[in-house]
């Protein structure tokens, strides 16, 4: 069974900082508390990443996966997918949605869905979920409102 969240935040921020931010992965471990390492293994001829292999520490959880991402043409929308499954996940699509709200903020919603490779339960899988979401989006704002 694959589970789905969506989650949103507004950040004091432009969308192009919000973006960059987003598609620096090689600086994920400096803020993004659960990532360890973070490898761009292709990219596409804009610079823009196209295949990230990821190793992710959160405790209980530990995982290596490769995501293959898409971005909108006018960079409002960056998705991604698991390339192939991992002993932890089956499959994962995502994406961050960026809206200009015209007032020197954007929102940002986060979208993932995941199905897992073992079975959980519910509770403990959806407490997982807002955690992780929680604190992807939080840094992601402390990140983006931060002086650099």
């Amino acid at each position: 069974m694959t589970d789905s969240s969506t989650q949103s935040i507004v950040v004091r921020a432009t969308p192009q900082r919000v973006v960059e931010i987003i598609s620096d992965f090689p600086a994920y471990p400096g803020w993004a508390s659960a990532v360890q390492t973070v490898e761009v293994l292709e990219e596409y001829e804009d610079g823009y990443a196209s295949r990230v292999r990821f190793v992710l520490d959160a405790g209980v959880l530990k995982d290596t996966y490769t995501l293959e991402y898409e971005y909108a043409e006018d960079l409002s929308r960056i998705q991604w997918r698991l390339v192939e499954p991992t002993r932890v996940q089956k499959n994962q699509d995502g994406s961050y949605d960026i809206d200009d709200n015209g007032d020197g903020t954007v929102t940002v919603t986060y979208s993932l869905s995941v199905q897992l490779a073992a079975p959980m339960l519910g509770m403990l899988r959806r407490r997982a979920e807002k955690m992780i979401m929680d604190v992807a989006l939080r840094e992601l704002k402390k990140r983006a409102e931060s002086a650099e």
